[in-house]
């Protein structure tokens, strides 16, 4: 199990530090497919709840498609995508702190009125065909993200790694929507993308499979 996890990491930072903002090109995507895939297998070895592995799953197909092309298979990659943050609602939802508190429900509202603001900002730029898919994608991030923080105080990484998924598909938007291709900020917008995404999975699934080991 621990060589799948070590793998797994060598393979995510070798994408992170060399290739996340290189051209499409197989040794890329089999960097990023394999730091997924190796995760997804790590978790289920481990004894990770199904949810955790079909969300890491469907992860790892999406990350297929957007290493090979950002531009043809954003589609189906936000499809993918889509399905791995549903999957973890139900799993969030299963596992609810006894006592939110007024922070909790505060933090919830300030994340929703903060979504449907940024959400707004975004359309404009957004091709009208993908304006449906990306509100909806939004949607489905932030049920994610509010069930995440009613977890029990023992999930706490679980938590921080749901809010860390969602910081990498806020930034990705930027590069996709706002961003030009040779803007230089890309340089430090790319990598964090990449290891809030890869991080935050693995902060949920490492913090599951130690609530039931």
């Amino acid at each position: 199990m621990i060589f799948m996890l070590a793998a797994s990491a060598i393979c995510a930072l070798l994408y992170g530090v060399f290739y996340c903002h290189s051209a499409p090109s197989i040794l890329r995507v089999v960097l990023k497919v394999g730091a997924t895939a190796l995760l997804t297998l790590w978790a289920y070895w481990s004894g990770a709840p199904l949810l955790i592995v079909l969300a890491l799953g469907f992860s790892t197909l999406g990350d297929g498609f957007l290493g090979a092309s950002e531009e043809r298979f954003l589609l189906p990659g936000m499809a993918a995508f889509f399905i791995a943050h549903a999957a973890y609602i139900p799993l969030f939802w299963g596992h609810p702190s006894e006592d939110p508190s007024m922070l909790v429900l505060a933090t919830q509202i300030v994340i929703t009125f903060g979504a449907a603001g940024f959400l707004r900002s975004l359309v404009p730029w957004v091709e009208p065909p993908m304006r449906i898919p990306v509100m909806a994608y939004t949607v489905i991030i932030l049920v994610m993200v509010n069930a995440a923080l009613r977890l029990e105080p023992s999930l706490w990484l679980a938590a921080l790694g749901a809010i860390a998924f969602a910081a990498s598909d806020t930034i990705l938007s930027l590069e996709l929507f706002r961003l030009k291709q040779d803007a230089r900020i890309r340089r430090l917008t790319s990598p964090a993308i990449w290891f809030l995404y890869f991080g935050g999975q693995a902060a949920i699934a490492w913090a599951f499979i130690q609530l039931v080991a």
